[in-house]
């Protein structure tokens, strides 16, 4: 593990290699969990905010649902995430070439609202965890469904922590990303002398 910041970061963003492959994934992250997208202070009130703008990118069914549960929902373990449309896929999923999207992501796209998403989908593969006193886990999440982009990911040579350098910035701001750059241009170089 390393330190950055009020962040606890796990060696695997650095050792791991991730391109997302939605050709061959499908975009299934948007489609499979136990509940809906997990929702930080304040992204509620932006998705409330913008829906009339991204509205008309979803799906008749998912407005309906969203009617009937609203723009977000607590799940079991108390977490303020995403409504599931019929307990699958996230309300706020589009379907473009049979890939799931995010239709909030394409009105931001097409610059329509200046909300991107939830940060915690942008940050995929990475979950994050608060320990204490405001100190976040920055972890590597794996998931079989994700084997296509590890494989993308090593033939492109491309680390975790470079395929979400932007969603990376976006919630810890570019000096934290400039020095858990820096610590990770380090530690590979002693990583790649371990592993011969």
């Amino acid at each position: 593990m390393l330190q950055i910041g009020n962040t606890v970061v796990s060696l695997e963003l650095l050792e791991e290699k991730f391109i997302c492959d939605l050709e061959k994934c499908q975009g299934y992250c948007c489609v499979d969990g136990e509940s809906g997208a997990p929702l930080e202070d304040g992204e509620k009130e932006l998705i409330e905010k913008n829906y009339p703008r991204f509205k008309k990118y979803l799906r008749e069914e998912s407005c309906e649902s969203i009617k009937k549960q609203g723009f977000t929902v607590t799940d079991r373990d108390g977490d303020l995430v995403t409504p599931l449309l019929d307990g699958e896929e996230c309300v706020y999923t589009i379907f473009e070439n049979d890939i799931a999207k995010c239709g909030i992501e394409k009105a931001y796209f097409e610059k329509k609202i200046s909300f991107r998403k939830p940060i915690s989908c942008h940050l995929y593969p990475i979950r994050l965890k608060n320990l204490y006193d405001k100190v976040d886990a920055v972890n590597y999440h794996r998931w079989s469904v994700c084997e296509a982009a590890r494989e993308l990911g090593c033939k492109k040579n491309v680390r975790v922590y470079e395929f979400l350098k932007d969603a990376l910035i976006r919630k810890y701001g570019e000096n934290w990303y400039n020095e858990l750059n820096d610590v990770a241009q380090a530690y590979i170089a002693d990583y790649k002398k371990i592993k011969k």
